[in-house]
């Protein structure tokens, strides 16, 4: 008779700490907007079929079949399908865990994932499990969850870091969440401490060190981004504008506009006019240009 025996040995990795909050199947059919987003958690993006482009972090990434791309918590991205091969995908909202890697950023894209065939056979059980819901299928999911991020890890040596402890940054993701999303609002530091139940000064201190600004500077700023393109796009006045972005004036938001940019925003409007004007000059140009060309 012959046998083998392994012992198992304890190796020093960390315990993942993940855990799984949902996963969706989506197939884009012409009737969903893209709009950049973020969530406080690591969410998985894995393509199926078709064929788009992924918004990351400020990047715009090609993207295909077999395509993994893992998105870190507070990074704002969205994917845009080609209608001419509708996206199909599957997500996985995971709490808990992010992904460094000692080459790049936190913010990283996967492409054509070598393991495409365990992957997929990973997802589809879990798929299985949560639409079912046999007895203990959370705990089955969550074991599911476990080795698909380890053959991740494995695949893309990545290193992983656990965020379950790291309240700070999850509670700063939703102030800033709630930021981009509510900007025009009468939107104080008090108003802030209220809505995340924390201590207004500690509130600021820990926002100024995860975001680099202020709550009241980064709300500011996002409002002034609003403002430079709807000068560029409307014909709002002034006082419209500056009403409809939350502030309580037209002349703070003036003042406000032209310490960040260094011009009025009437200055600014009349600036992005020209400039407009002067490019679609330019274009009429080497339409005429183009158009004599062929004449001869």
């Amino acid at each position: 008779m012959s046998m083998q025996r392994y012992e198992i040995k304890p190796k020093h990795f960390q315990h993942l700490n993940s855990k799984l909050l949902y996963i969706s199947t989506s197939k884009y059919q012409g009737d969903w907007k893209s709009i950049p987003h973020s969530h406080h958690f690591t969410e998985l993006f894995y393509v199926v079929s078709g064929k788009g482009t992924f918004l990351l972090d400020g990047q715009i990434f090609f993207i295909g079949i077999n395509d993994l791309i893992i998105v870190p918590p507070n990074i704002e991205h969205t994917e845009q399908s080609l209608d001419a091969s509708p996206l199909e995908y599957i997500v996985l909202g995971i709490e808990g865990i992010t992904f460094f890697n000692t080459e790049l950023s936190s913010s990283r894209i996967i492409c054509n994932y070598s393991k495409k065939t365990e992957l997929l056979n990973i997802l589809n059980l879990i798929m299985e499990e949560v639409h079912h819901e046999p007895l203990g299928y959370t705990l089955v999911c969550q074991h599911l969850l476990d080795i698909l991020l380890i053959q991740i890890i494995r695949c893309q040596k990545l290193v992983p870091a656990s965020i379950g402890t790291a309240k700070m940054t999850r509670e700063c993701g939703q102030v800033k969440q709630y930021l981009d999303s509510n900007y025009a609002d009468n939107i104080s530091l008090d108003s802030l401490a209220a809505f995340t139940h924390m201590n207004k000064y500690y509130l600021a201190h820990a926002f100024t060190k995860y975001t680099g600004l202020s709550p009241i500077s980064y709300l500011n700023t996002k409002r002034l981004q609003v403002s430079r393109e709807l000068l560029e796009s409307t014909d709002h006045s002034i006082a419209e504008i500056a009403t409809s972005i939350g502030f309580s004036s037209q002349s703070y938001f003036s003042q406000v506009f032209k310490k960040a940019t260094g011009m009025t925003p009437n200055s600014y409007r009349k600036l992005k006019n020209r400039e407009h004007k002067h490019a679609e000059q330019k274009k009429e140009e080497h339409n005429q240009s183009r158009l004599h060309k062929i004449k001869d």
